[in-house]
């Protein structure tokens, strides 16, 4: 699957403030870049740095008055794709070391107090066969509702809430598999038919390789929007926190954004 992506942000502040930004494909082996252009305004510096988990790449711009991002790219899409439910999960003791911090708690994940919930409520699965269960249960008993959640909602408060955008089904995506020890991380992607058009998040857990011996990440998306084969990543996290598109160190002001992914 091809699809073509064109971003647009606008930002205005007062003085020069530094800027991380997060928004290009990652160049990774599962999606091809065919063509990238990202136009900023001149700034005191523009610097790449490689993002988490050398995912994709973060970038350091110093800009004063107005920021305006223009990225757009071609992106084809060649992730193999299996069966969530099928899986078998991973044995603790045989997971690779890069995994093990996607099982502990994070700023706006505490997976240890699910553990008594996932037991209860899913206690008679294992693996894909449990993560897909979580997801459809999230599906269900969720409502997406724009506007619902703000920068300080964690898993807990969204669980609870029982509604809440896609950061917020990732979030208990996440919290879920964690609490029943199977690595789980937060995935910012693009994606078409995402309602309303906008950055995307879902999860991604680590279970059986289908294609071989180990494992593998495999995306999920609880709410429904996005299939694996049609998601372009930007990065990755432990969640939220680690992966946003834009973290100003400083006071900024929103004055446009727009976010379209299509087909080719």
């Amino acid at each position: 699957m091809t699809l073509d992506l064109h971003i647009t942000l606008t930002y205005d502040m007062d003085v020069p403030t530094d800027i991380l930004l997060q928004v290009e494909a990652a160049a990774i082996p599962e999606q091809v870049i065919v063509s990238a252009t990202l136009d900023a305004p001149a700034c005191d510096h523009f610097v790449r740095v490689a993002a988490h988990d050398g995912i994709g790449e973060r970038i350091w711009l110093r800009p004063s008055g107005r920021l305006s991002v223009d990225y757009r790219a071609r992106v084809t899409v060649q992730r193999l794709l299996a069966d969530i439910a099928a899986l078998p999960q991973i044995a603790l003791h045989l997971l690779p070391g890069e995994t093990v911090q996607y099982l502990f708690d994070s700023h706006y994940c505490p997976a240890t107090k699910f553990h008594s919930f996932v037991e209860t409520e899913f206690g008679d699965l294992q693996g894909g066969a449990r993560i897909a269960a979580m997801r459809d249960w999230i599906a269900e008993h969720f409502v997406y509702q724009p506007g619902s959640s703000d920068g300080s909602t964690t898993a807990l408060d969204s669980f609870v809430m029982r509604h809440g955008v896609c950061r917020d089904y990732a979030h208990v995506m996440i919290v879920l598999a964690r609490a029943s020890s199977i690595p789980a991380r937060f995935v910012s992607v693009y994606a078409p038919d995402v309602t309303p058009p906008d950055f995307h998040a879902v999860a991604e857990v680590f279970l059986a390789d289908p294609a071989g011996d180990g494992g593998a990440w495999h995306l999920v998306d609880p709410t429904g929007m996005a299939t694996a084969g049609e998601m372009v990543k930007i990065g990755v996290g432990r969640d939220a926190l680690d992966v946003a598109f834009l973290t100003a160190f400083g006071t900024v002001t929103l004055v446009e954004q727009n976010v379209s992914v299509t087909r080719v």
